[in-house]
């Protein structure tokens, strides 16, 4: 049994505490009130987007702070050069690309970012740091002409301290050099600086970068208790008598908890400072309520105030045991897991808050609890959304190690950089509640080894010296006993398309837990009920939970790649397309996880696209070629064959009112019942019944000829940050208000306001068109616009028109 109610133990820093002479007095336990907490005003950190120049391709000199870049480009991050169009064509695609289908056909190469900053002189004595969430990749940065540093992972954040670099009272430039060459990766990846930057002004005497750790070593109904290890950083040149006052505040914003420490520092180096606190009768942290606290630190140097740090964090505790699965405080959970790469479709790689938040919503609608992010770690504002959300996150590290998956991959940087990038991780996202289990790697070739077993031992050590606090995973494919080795150096063990192994496994191994940590869409059935009758099995994640660029086709042609060709350019694999809308599997999933569930779908007349060797061929990663379609002109009379998806004791389908039969809906037909139906126009009506009685039902109903575009926006109001996102659906519909799903009209876009385009799709996973251009194809008779709000108020007006129909707009407020 694992029982992860985290302990506090950190020798590999308490180490540095010999460096230092220490006095210290603390002062801990529960809050004697429960007022609001009053804070100083402190501003530790900057966000750093806007105002950057960048251009696409070579560069020579451009890190020189002289260097003319007038003719440069305007951007605001978050930015991915490889979703814009290619130079002179409306479309970032091209045939010929070296990522080819890996990379959805997209194109990476060199770029370079620029972007002139002033330091105040009030600022002179102070710490500067520069800090990036994530840049893809191989990313070099210069701060008025001086070299700070190479990165080369694409997923991991980093710190540059650019003190020494900076002018004061002048304007400073720092520029950014990217290289995304040659195929690195089997996805899409993007290029450039796709996620934030931030510039943090700080007092030589500071709480240095994600140098808070908190967790809760004991939790019961009556109290938790918390600890916090804070890493000080004593830059200045003479000794510092410093003062920590942490206050623990609840969502309401009452105080529950207070430290108040005292410590002498000598000057050069790090401290590691601990405090306990207690929380009466805590709040837990869980899927259902996720309740989060808030530690507020203040450091004092002198008495004077120096540095602020606000933490959220959750009180819940991790079991995981082989006889009664997954616990979460103390109720066993099973994990309903998808596989989620890091891009958001029409934006790319770039990681805004918003799409972030939309997208862990959407898959929590949809009945998922667990994202595993595949294949490594996501940005800080995918994790804030989990935590924020309820959402239990499988952290993973690499795709490789030393060996190639592509020519120009991670394994060249490996051995140098594993145990930064995997410290880097580990120390930024270990404070979130939704992070359940780390994860070292994924299907790393040659398991079989003893070389790389004993690799996967040394990574799994670093990761609980770093964090004792969660267990550890990997990704295994191809299961057999040659794997043991590997297995034996994991907590949990992750089954790729395994699940005939888990009895087998269980009769050798019956203190083993494992996971499917991949299983088929098409097989969704067989890996749920393997997964759900076994509690040493914890859980089941489908490749994949949300759609992506790349890969392009596995979800109808599978593989050989050869077989695999332009203009696919998206997966076609996921339960939520990229848009954000269900797709067939997804509502198959809710059958087998929700209770009097029921769908409507139909086979179409002949193959919804090209390439596979037979009709009735269906890659594993994808799903019976099925629509949510009634609306087949020129086809009357034509048997079409359709699908009812049930979690209901029976089905009933109609026709205009008309019963067609009722069929019962159970494992024995795998909750599917299918009927033979000639086409005709009307209302076609699939009523469940439990029990006897009518508990839910679905239609279709035939369209008639496009008569009016519909937009939705997703929120009528947004903030003004220049950062809010705005999602509008875009529907052709009849003079009903209905949906016509055989609407390929091209949608022209105007957007007047503080706001603009920034991302367009439609989710046809052999679309070449632009993601930016203000015009798109409809496909089933809708597509997405994703409107980016800007720096000022206003009213944002989206107007649309197509061809011999009438305009439509909406308005959103930029608040």
């Amino acid at each position: 049994m694992l029982r992860y109610q985290p302990l506090c133990v950190t020798g590999y820093r308490l180490l540095w505490l010999g460096l230092f002479w220490i006095t210290a007095f603390s002062g801990t336990g529960l809050a004697q009130t429960s007022h609001a907490v009053q804070t100083p005003v402190f501003q530790r950190q900057r966000l750093f987007d806007f105002g950057w120049r960048f251009h696409r391709g070579a560069a020579q000199g451009a890190q020189d702070p002289d260097f003319d870049d007038r003719n440069w480009r305007m951007v605001d991050l978050p930015h991915d050069w490889s979703i814009e169009d290619l130079p002179g064509k409306h479309s970032p695609f091209d045939s010929n690309a070296v990522t080819q289908v890996s990379g959805g056909f997209t194109t990476g190469g060199e770029g370079w970012y620029r972007k002139s900053f002033f330091i105040p002189a009030s600022q002179q004595g102070k710490r500067v740091e520069l800090q990036f969430d994530g840049i893809y990749m191989n990313a070099d940065v210069w701060v008025n002409g001086r070299h700070l540093g190479n990165h080369p992972y694409g997923y991991t954040s980093f710190v540059y301290d650019i003190t020494d670099q900076v002018a004061w009272g002048k304007e400073n430039i720092v520029a950014v050099q990217v290289k995304n060459e040659g195929m690195n990766s089997r996805w899409y990846a993007g290029s450039g600086i796709y996620r934030h930057v931030w510039l943090s002004y700080l007092d030589p005497v500071h709480i240095a970068p994600w140098g808070i750790f908190i967790t809760t070593p004991e939790v019961s109904p009556a109290r938790a208790s918390v600890s916090l290890q804070t890493d000080i950083v004593n830059q200045a040149t003479e000794a510092a008598y410093i003062r920590v006052l942490t206050r623990i505040v609840d969502a309401a914003g009452k105080i529950v908890a207070t430290a108040d420490t005292f410590q002498t520092l000598l000057p050069g180096g790090h401290t590691i400072l601990h405090q306990q606190l207690y929380v009466g009768y805590p709040h837990l942290w869980s899927i259902d309520t996720p309740y989060r606290y808030t530690a507020i630190q203040e450091l004092y140097r002198h008495d004077t105030l120096v540095d602020q740090v606000q933490t959220k964090f959750g009180i819940r505790t991790l079991v995981f045991d082989a006889e009664r699965g997954f616990l979460l405080n103390g109720i066993p959970v099973k994990l309903h897991g998808g596989c989620v790469h890091h891009d958001n479709g029409p934006l790319g790689a770039c990681a805004f808050d918003r799409a972030e938040q939309r997208r862990v919503a959407i898959l929590k609608a949809n009945g998922f609890n667990a994202i595993r992010c595949a294949h490594n770690p996501p940005s800080p504002a995918f994790l804030d959304a989990c935590d924020s959300l309820g959402m239990l996150v499988i952290d993973e590290a690499f795709d490789m190690w030393e060996d190639p998956k592509t020519p120009f991959d991670y394994h060249l940087y490996f051995d140098r950089w594993w145990k930064d990038d995997l410290q880097s991780m580990i120390v930024r996202d270990r404070n979130h509640p939704s992070v359940i289990i780390w994860s070292i790697g994924n299907e790393i070739p040659d398991m079989d080894s003893p070389r790389v077993a004993a690799l996967a031992r040394k990574l799994a050590d670093e990761v609980h010296r770093l964090d004792p606090t969660r267990p550890v995973t990997a990704a295994v494919y191809r299961v057999n006993e040659k794997k043991d080795a590997f297995f034996s150096a994991l907590d949990i063990c992750g089954y790729n398309y395994a699940y005939d192994h888990y009895d087998v496994d269980h009769r050798r191994h019956p203190d083993r837990i494992m996971m499917a940590t991949e299983s088929f869409p098409l097989m969704a059935f067989d890996f749920w009920n393997a997964a759900i009758h076994r509690p040493w099995v914890i859980g089941d994640f489908v490749w994949t939970a949300w759609d992506y660029i790349g890969e392009a086709s596995i979800g109808w042609l599978e593989y050989p790649q050869s077989q695999r060709y332009y203009p696919w350019t998206l997966a076609y694999c996921g339960d939520i397309d990229i848009c954000g809308w269900k797709r067939p599997q997804s509502y198959y999933r809710d059958v087998l996880w929700k209770q009097n569930q029921i769908s409507l779908f139909v086979k179409p007349p002949h193959p919804s696209f090209p390439g596979r060797p037979r009709y009735d061929t269906i890659s594993r990663w994808g799903w019976e070629d099925v629509v949510a379609d009634w609306t087949w002109p020129g086809e009357e009379g034509r048997l079409f064959e359709v699908h009812v998806y049930s979690s209901c004791d029976s089905v009933e389908l109609l026709f205009n009112g008309r019963s067609l039969g009722r069929k019962k809906t159970d494992s024995s037909n795998r909750y599917i019942a299918v009927w033979q139906v000639p086409y005709a126009p009307g209302r076609l009506e699939a009523v469940g019944y439990t029990g006897g009685r009518r508990v839910n039902q679905a239609v279709l109903q035939t369209a008639q000829a496009p008569a009016r575009i519909r937009l939705i926006p997703d929120r009528e109001q947004i903030q003004a940050d220049g950062e809010d996102l705005c999602y509008v659906t875009v529907e052709m519909v009849d003079q009903n208000g209905i949906r016509n799903p055989r609407a390929a009209n091209e949608v022209h876009f105007q957007v007047k306001g503080p706001g603009r385009i920034v991302g367009i799709g439609n989710a046809d996973p052999m679309s070449t068109e632009s993601f930016q251009q203000p015009e798109h194809k409809l496909w089933h008779g809708r597509c997405l616009v994703i409107i980016r709000s800007e720096r000022k108020p206003g009213i944002i007006t989206i107007s649309a028109h197509a061809a011999g129909l009438p305009s439509a707009q909406v308005e959103i407020h930029a608040e």
